[in-house]
């Protein structure tokens, strides 16, 4: 069903769902496009829409072959709108649900075109904030890079922080994914650019080892583990990607490097990953699915409609539907001191014995109340033959042996 957006575009297909808005497949004067036609109850909050035009001309004048272009801001009665190239492929969240993990040399190609966006991004001053790979897509009809990768790019610019207004964000809460957020951004610190840097070193990890550094759990145990604990090192990668990566997660966004140079350092690893195959690491046991938190509602499915396991995403507003797609950011309230201090800064997940459960897993639970269980029963039987014992003696008259008896049977 077709649908106007403004005076120049007409919106025929829906190509996807996130929880800031619908993205739908176009046409504009130019030809084809995509559009993001943001959710109505967002297009009403007047502040929001003048956050809108504010953001224009920024937007507008990103322009790089790694960025996905927005090409006009639409402001028409309820309808708030991006309209932005349409790139032919799909995103990388995607290939990850088919593939799992992707070999070394693919994985760094990708994540180098993601750094060279952020570094004309960074340079203009904008902050994409929201950094993850829903918003990376994979252009299928350009050239094939470094281990057969798909070119690469960066989209989504501009909605976190047209997102976060006051009206519409507490002061104590975040926005963005769990997995991927900075732990300064956890401690309520303003982001800034290195928060892009260390979302996209969380990235790549997941590229390379299937899964994020610090999530699985409750959202809340997740953003404790991004200040409180450091990352568990990935075998058979050469040691310059891996200090490149823990430089890239270091909990002072000032140690971390800029988008630039980590783009150039990237394609300095690159001749070292040739050959390598996807890396054969143990995932951490899949946790159940979340209870909502607060007001919130969590979102664990997989492309496919199964329950996922670790995943855990919450709607941008409260009260709006599971995205199709995961493709989400976060709203939740910003942890306390004293819970994010599980633990002492510097601490990192060992890797657990085979059969060993996780701290905290509900099979880790299951397994303590039996515990508790059985400790119980034993001292109860152990009481109660004490009880019978020392009725049995008051009663036989051998409670009142003479000393030396007592004596004799306390020899060795």
């Amino acid at each position: 069903m077709a649908r106007n957006i403004g005076s120049r575009y007409t919106a025929h297909q829906i190509l996807g769902r996130g929880s800031a808005g619908t993205v739908w497949l176009g046409e504009g004067p130019e030809g084809p496009v995509a559009v993001k036609l943001l959710r109505e109850d967002l297009a009403s909050d007047q502040e929001l829409v003048g956050r809108f035009v504010q953001e224009r001309t920024a937007l507008l004048g990103l322009d790089h072959p790694r960025v996905v272009k927005v090409r006009d801001l639409v402001v028409d009665g309820n309808d708030l709108a991006l309209v932005m190239d349409l790139v032919r492929g799909t995103d990388l969240r995607t290939r990850l649900d088919r593939e799992r993990r992707l070999a070394p040399e693919a994985a760094v190609a990708i994540v180098k075109d993601v750094a060279e966006a952020l570094a004309v991004a960074h340079k203009a001053g904008i902050v994409h904030r929201d950094v993850k790979p829903e918003n990376i897509l994979l252009d299928m009809e350009g050239p094939l890079g470094p281990g057969g990768a798909h070119p690469a790019l960066l989209t989504d610019f501009g909605v976190a922080k047209l997102i976060d207004t006051p009206g519409r964000t507490k002061a104590t809460r975040i926005i963005g994914t769990p997995d991927y957020l900075a732990p300064e951004i956890v401690e309520g610190l303003p982001p800034r650019a290195a928060v892009d840097i260390y979302a996209l070193a969380t990235v790549l990890y997941e590229l390379l080892a299937g899964f994020t550094p610090f999530g699985g759990g409750h959202p809340g145990a997740v953003l404790r583990r991004h200040v409180t604990e450091t990352v568990v090192p990935l075998p058979g990668i050469p040691e310059e990607l891996w200090q490149l990566i823990v430089q890239c997660l270091a909990k002072a966004p000032a140690s971390r490097l800029r988008a630039s140079e980590l783009a150039a350092r990237l394609a300095d690893v690159l001749p070292l990953l040739k050959g390598i195959p996807p890396l054969d690491v143990d995932e951490p046991d899949a946790e159940p699915a979340p209870e909502p938190y607060e007001e919130d509602t969590y979102s664990t499915s997989t492309a496919a409609g199964e329950p996922g396991p670790r995943r855990a995403a919450v709607p941008l507003v409260p009260g709006a539907s599971a995205d199709s797609n995961r493709d989400t950011h976060t709203s939740m309230r910003v942890p306390a001191p004293d819970e994010l201090s599980g633990g002492p800064l510097g601490t990192a997940r060992a890797p657990r014995p085979a059969g060993a459960r996780r701290p905290g897993s509900a099979r880790h639970k299951a397994g303590a109340v039996r515990k508790r269980r059985i400790t119980l029963a034993v001292a109860a039987v152990v009481i109660a033959g004490a009880l019978g014992t020392g009725g049995y003696l008051a009663a036989s008259g051998d409670g009142d042996a003479p000393p030396q008896d007592s004596k004799q049977s306390s020899q060795p």
